[in-house]
C-alpha cells in the first residue's frame, strides 16, 4: 500500500516507500531472488528560498484561485496537525546531509541517461513477482501482472480496442511553452507536447468499461482544466465527477511553494476526476499529499487510492503516457519504461 494515513478530505502517501516494497523481493536470474530500492536522493525534497517576484505570466481568474487555495490550505493544515509526532519524524528521518544541487544533478544524469528507443517494443510480467529482465542491453524492473506498449498513444490504443478497463489514468503532455524553451535549449530535457484537440481525439472511448473510473493529471492551465472537462472527458465519452489535489511537499511534510493567493506557482497540481456508467461515491476536492520524485512526470502511485470507487476487486487499469509500470497495469506511451531502468535502484546487499 502507498498510503500512510488517510481522512475523508485527505490522503498522505509515500511513494518512495511504496517502490521500495515493490521491489523488495524481485526474481533476478543471476542472483534468484534480490532486494532493490529506489534512491533515497531522488525523493529528498527539502525546504527553498523563493522569490517574491516570481509570478506566472499568464493571468488566472484570481477570484476563483484564491478561493480554491484558501480550501486546499485549510484541508491541509486540518490534515497536517492529525499526524502522529511519530510518522513526522520517520518521513524526515535520513537523508539530512545531501543538498539541493546533488539532488537535481543526479535527477538529470538519470534523465539523460534512460533516453531509449523503445517504440514498437511491448511486454509484460505474467508472475505475482517483480523481475529484473535485460531488454535491448539495458536491465529493467517490471512488477508482477503488468503490460507495457511502447509508441504513439493513439496508435497503441488502436491496437488496444477490445479491451475494457475499469480505472484509466492519463498524464499528458500538455502544451507548455517552459517545455518549449527547454527544447530550444536540450532537445534531450525536453517531450513531445500534444494540444487538447489531439488528447480528445485519442481512441479512449472504446476501451472504457461499462463502468468506468477516470483520473486525469492536469496542469493549472484554466485552458487545460477547461478542455479536460469540455473537450476531452466529452469526446471520450466521460463525464466529469469533481477535481482533486495532488499536493507536493517536502521531507518535513511543509508545501514546497508557498500558497499564493494570487498569480503565483501554487505547491498543487489536480487530478480531474470522470467516470463511465455508475462508481462508488467520490469524495469532492480530495487532497493527496506527498512528496514528489525529483524525476520528470514521475507521479506518485493513484491505484491504491482509486480502486476502492470502482465495483470489482481486481479492476483492469490503463495508464496512458506512462513513464514508469505499476503492478495489475496496461501502461502506453512512449516511455512506460523510463523510471524503470536499474540506474534508479540500489541492490540491497545487507540482511
Amino acid at each position: 500500500m502507498s498510503i500512510l494515513m488517510e481522512t475523508n478530505n485527505c490522503s498522505l502517501l509515500d511513494h518512495r516507500g511504496y517502490l521500495v516494497k515493490l521491489y523488495s523481493k524481485v526474481m533476478d536470474n543471476s542472483h534468484g531472488v534480490s532486494c532493490f530500492k529506489i534512491s533515497k536522493i531522488l525523493f529528498h525534497v527539502v525546504n527553498t528560498k523563493y522569490s517574491k517576484d516570481v509570478d506566472l505570466k499568464r493571468k488566472h481568474k484570481s477570484s476563483e484561485y484564491h478561493e480554491e487555495t484558501i480550501r486546499i490550505k485549510f484541508k491541509y493544515n486540518l490534515f497536517i496537525n492529525q499526524i502522529p509526532t511519530s510518522l513526522k519524524e520517520e518521513l524526515c528521518n535520513g537523508g539530512s546531509n545531501i543538498e539541493s544541487a546533488e539532488v537535481r544533478q543526479s535527477s538529470q544524469k538519470l534523465f539523460e541517461g534512460t533516453l531509449f528507443d523503445h517504440i514498437g517494443l511491448s511486454g509484460g510480467n505474467n508472475i505475482e513477482s517483480p523481475l529484473k529482465c535485460k531488454i535491448r542491453n539495458e536491465y529493467f524492473l517490471i512488477p508482477q501482472n503488468c503490460r507495457f506498449h511502447c509508441g504513439c498513444v493513439k496508435e497503441q490504443c488502436q491496437k488496444l480496442d477490445g479491451n475494457k478497463y475499469n480505472i484509466l489514468v492519463a498524464d499528458p503532455p500538455w502544451w507548455n511553452k517552459y517545455i518549449r524553451r527547454l527544447k530550444n535549449a536540450n532537445e534531450k530535457l525536453s517531450y513531445s507536447m500534444m494540444y487538447n484537440e489531439d488528447i480528445a481525439n485519442i481512441p479512449v472511448r472504446n476501451l472504457l468499461a461499462t463502468d468506468c473510473l477516470v483520473a486525469v493529471w492536469c496542469t493549472n492551465a484554466p485552458s487545460n482544466i477547461d478542455a479536460v472537462k469540455n473537450i476531452i472527458f466529452p469526446k471520450w465519452g466521460v463525464e466529469y465527477v469533481t477535481t482533486w489535489y495532488w499536493l507536493k511537499v517536502t521531507v518535513d511534510l511543509k508545501p514546497i511553494y508557498p500558497f499564493s493567493t494570487v498569480c503565483k506557482k501554487q505547491p498543487y497540481e489536480r487530478i480531474i476526476i470522470g467516470k463511465v456508467g455508475n462508481v462508488k461515491d467520490i469524495p469532492e476536492e480530495k487532497i493527496i499529499i506527498s512528496v514528489p520524485s525529483a524525476l520528470h512526470s514521475h507521479k506518485p502511485p493513484l491505484l491504491d487510492i482509486l480502486k476502492p470507487f470502482v465495483h470489482t476487486d481486481n479492476p483492469e487499469i490503463l495508464e496512458l503516457f506512462a513513464r514508469y509500470l505499476l503492478p495489475n497495469t496496461t501502461s502506453v506511451g512512449y516511455e512506460p519504461l523510463k523510471w524503470q531502468h536499474l540506474s534508479l535502484y540500489e541492490l540491497v546487499t545487507d540482511k
